[in-house]
């Protein structure tokens, strides 16, 4: 799901965002970075769009870090023109970096020339929202991927041109399941859009019979969050779920924590863990394990909580735990595939949070609505310092549901 957010730098405002992109089982494979030179600007000079992609590189692959961002998955790089000009400029990742073609671009010679460079760089080249004519033709030479636009008319006569090029299609713009599913059966290998973020979507693609005890995860969450947990009363809960419990047991025995003694007990995880590790762990596996479309949506679940949290810390009146919670539940009704008037009902939360999520009332209601205009860049007549903090919480926020979603 796109979500712009806006950035103060200097004195221009530019855009980032992170869009979720699937393979056919549902697997978040790669992100989509986007940006734009101004949130403002009716024109755009060349050389501020060359600035503003910059500012992005440095602060996506540079500052933060690429592995912190996105871990192991792939990141499409939009290139403009003059960028694909100049191959040095490109992030220095070619094995994780696909280097996308905007639709503005045609296959004039040196446009060729440059991408066949690109290509022996070892980057993969994305065509994004491809039409085929004859000014783009040329540029299937090098091609490894096409992003087809659904909202454009999809010529079977080209599909099948791109597959005898042996060229990866993947789906822009797929709104619902019965259009992945279309698409999917059609040879489309990957799908990005908004399918997976709807509560009918999530339903369909929850597995069945796992055993789950959804009050149980529902009190599992609201104990994480209290100031002090009650362990007996958490530890029973996540006895209640046998798959959360295995999970959790298999993580704590893992190679990568390297203990010596093997961990059999919920009781000896939850102290071997501790609570901060206790909270993303338990958290992660409870919420990805209800299914592909919750697993793709979860990082964002898990950013704008996190996001909440730190933006709570910097203020007097407002509880981090609260505000974390607070983040979390906004999106539970996605998350459970529940109506969110009943998960208010069956979840133990204060009054306050319940008033902010249902009817953006209070304190953590002005807060809530602060973060979801950040990620919807709905912040007009906010300060340049309010977007910077906003943008600095969101990196922070991102690294972290990274560092979560990658220890599960």
């Amino acid at each position: 799901m796109s979500k712009i957010k806006e950035v103060e730098l200097a004195e221009e405002n530019y855009c980032i965002a992170l869009q979720p992109i699937c393979d056919a089982n549902m697997n978040h494979i790669a992100d989509e970075l986007l940006y734009r030179s101004s949130a403002t600007a009716t024109f755009a000079q060349v050389d501020d769009q060359l600035m503003a992609t910059a500012r992005v590189i440095n602060a996506t692959f540079l500052e933060t870090g690429l592995k912190n961002l996105i871990g192991n998955r792939k990141l499409f790089f939009n290139a403009p023109k003059e960028w694909i000009l100049k191959p040095e400029l490109l992030p220095p990742y070619p094995e994780q970096v696909v280097v996308e073609v905007l639709e503005s671009v045609t296959g004039e010679p040196e446009i060729v020339a440059a991408l066949k460079k690109v290509r022996e760089l070892g980057y993969d080249v994305a065509l994004d929202d491809f039409i085929l004519n004859d000014s783009t033709r040329p540029l299937l030479e090098v091609a490894s991927i096409i992003k087809v636009d659904l909202f454009e008319p999809v010529l079977e006569k080209d599909l099948n041109e791109y597959r005898q090029r042996g060229i990866r299609l993947l789906a822009e713009k797929v709104e619902d399941l019965d259009t992945f599913n279309r698409f999917k059966a059609m040879g489309f290998e990957m799908f990005q859009g908004y399918f997976y973020a709807r509560p009918e979507v999530h339903k369909e693609t929850s597995r069945k019979g796992r055993g789950s005890n959804h009050g149980a995860q529902l009190r599992i969450l609201s104990e994480l969050q209290s100031a002090i947990p009650n362990y007996q009363a958490l530890e029973n809960l996540i006895a209640q779920d046998p798959q959360l419990a295995f999970m959790l047991l298999k993580y704590v025995n893992s190679s990568a924590l390297r203990r010596r003694n093997e961990i059999t007990t919920i009781h000896q995880a939850l102290n071997t863990l501790g609570l901060e590790r206790v909270r993303g762990i338990v958290t992660t596996v409870m919420l990805a394990n209800n299914g592909p479309a919750s697993r793709l949506l979860l990082p964002q679940v898990l950013t704008r909580a996190h996001m909440c949290e730190r933006l709570a810390a910097g203020t007097k009146d407002i509880c981090p735990r609260s505000a974390f919670m607070l983040g979390l539940m906004s999106m539970m009704d996605l998350m459970m595939g529940m109506e969110m008037a009943e998960l208010m009902e069956e979840l133990p939360l204060t009054q306050e949070i319940k008033d902010a999520i249902m009817q953006q009332e209070g304190r953590l209601g002005k807060l809530l609505n602060l973060v979801v205009g950040f990620e919807y860049a709905n912040l007009n007549g906010k300060s340049p310092e309010l977007i910077a903090r906003l943008n600095k919480a969101w990196i922070v926020s991102q690294k972290w549901s990274n560092e979560v979603m990658g220890q599960v």
